[in-house]
């Protein structure tokens, strides 16, 4: 392990991460494990890049140094931000799963018990396969979540560095109501949004922001996609701000006029479920516990708006396609998992069909505490209603201006082919 001080956290604490994962590996007596997950990479060694759609692992060893499987373009990403020393870079036209093989044949792997993760979404099934068929003389064993046993619950390194993604999620926020207006495109919302965020400090996240408006917003994980925003309507925005690749996210609700009876119920049983919950929130509750009172808050009928989905997730470190840890941890009816200081979720008590055309939302990143829990923000909850915009008078047509000229001032600008890039004349006969 290369000592080294110019990554995101203190060496102690990758040096705390590797000896939990090799605890837990001893439980499972595993002599090594092939990490391919990005966001397990990321957690064990700060390794980041968007080259993940090729071959790349970590072998741990149970006592030995881990290395590295990646493509020849990656490696410096290998060097410049982790403090791996041990490297196999494959070239674009070699074998990925071929340099694993012989990678494992030469640390003396080839005859062992080495768990994988079979789940992983870049571990696709033809190169497990290849895996299975290549190295006949170890046994291989499905270790999916061995390293998410350590990221459910967050250190205070963790903690800090994700008030800094909240920086940048409470100024994107904040950007993208103050651009609501009637007369505006949801990408100009948008387009707000992202520039505060990074301007704050934010970097990339796992998914850009979702801005929809009216009857648009019934449309599950839509985004800006140039409609005109109309007087009197409802914008919905749910923003995740990035920090070293962790996330806080939150959901808010602009009115372009006067809400209507139903969305101010709806916005007083989001922010009951929310100020009850985060008072329920505690080490030794569980899962259930916390989505049951959500889930009975948010409960009325169909033109109330429903909370179709769970009432929140774990978050932290993502990767594109998601910003969430959903699939470490949700808060969903029935799961008795225990709730443990460290632990970060995402609370999202939302209501999809109020009035039966409108998704209305509000909700809060939170760190679980010794006694209790807390919010990543500081920002208000409630809906942004700006009554003045209802009589704005707009243009139907979207105002989005192009980067290039008009196309038929670039054909006539265009140059007149060539004689001898025309196409050929038949020959005489």
């Amino acid at each position: 392990m290369r000592q080294r001080d110019d990554m995101t956290f203190p060496m102690v604490e990758y040096e705390r991460r590797l000896g939990e994962l090799r605890m837990r590996m001893a439980e499972r007596l595993l002599d090594a494990v092939i990490i391919t997950d990005p966001e397990n990479l990321m957690y064990l060694t700060d390794y980041q890049t968007t080259g993940y759609s090729f071959f790349q692992a970590l072998v741990v060893p149970i006592d030995d140094e881990p290395f590295m499987i990646t493509r020849t373009m990656e490696e410096s990403n290998v060097h410049a931000r982790t403090w791996v020393e041990i490297t196999r870079p494959y070239p674009d036209t070699g074998d990925a799963i071929q340099m694993l093989v012989s990678s494992l044949k030469e640390f003396g792997l080839a005859k062992k018990y080495i768990g994988y993760e079979r789940n992983s979404y870049f571990f696709p099934a033809y190169q497990q396969d290849a895996l299975h068929t290549t190295l006949t003389g170890a046994n291989l064993l499905d270790c999916f979540g061995i390293v998410e046993c350590g990221r459910r619950t967050k250190s205070q390194h963790e903690i800090e560095v994700m008030r800094r993604a909240a920086i940048a999620t409470e100024a994107g926020m904040r950007a993208g109501l103050e651009a609501c207006k009637a007369g505006v495109t949801e990408n100009e919302i948008g387009a707000e949004v992202c520039a505060a965020m990074f301007r704050a400090g934010g970097e990339p996240p796992a998914v850009l922001p979702y801005v929809t408006s009216g009857p648009r917003t019934m449309i599950g994980h839509a985004t800006w996609e140039g409609r005109v925003v109309k007087p009197g309507e409802h914008v919905f925005l749910e923003v995740a701000g990035c920090y070293r690749r962790y996330h806080t996210a939150m959901m808010r609700t602009a009115v372009l006029g006067e809400p209507t009876d139903l969305m101010w119920k709806a916005e007083e049983r989001m922010q009951n479920a929310l100020e009850r919950v985060k008072n329920l929130i505690r080490p030794g509750v569980t899962v259930s516990d916390a989505d049951n009172l959500v889930r009975s808050i948010m409960t009325v009928d169909d033109a109330h708006g429903k909370l179709i989905t769970r009432s929140g997730y774990s978050i932290g470190i993502a990767f594109p396609p998601s910003w969430d840890e959903g699939y470490i941890l949700s808060l969903m009816h029935g799961d008795k998992t225990v709730l443990r200081e460290g632990m970060t979720f995402h609370i999202i008590p939302w209501a999809w069909g109020v009035d039966g055309d409108k998704t209305c939302g509000i909700s809060d990143t939170i760190y679980i505490t010794k006694d209790g829990c807390k919010s990543f923000f500081d920002m208000d909850p409630s809906f942004t209603v700006k009554r003045e915009e209802a009589n704005r008078e707009i243009s139907e047509e979207p105002v989005i201006e192009l980067l290039a000229t008009d196309v038929s001032e670039l054909e006539e600008d265009k140059p007149a082919p060539s004689r001898k890039a025309s196409k050929k004349e038949p020959r005489a006969s």
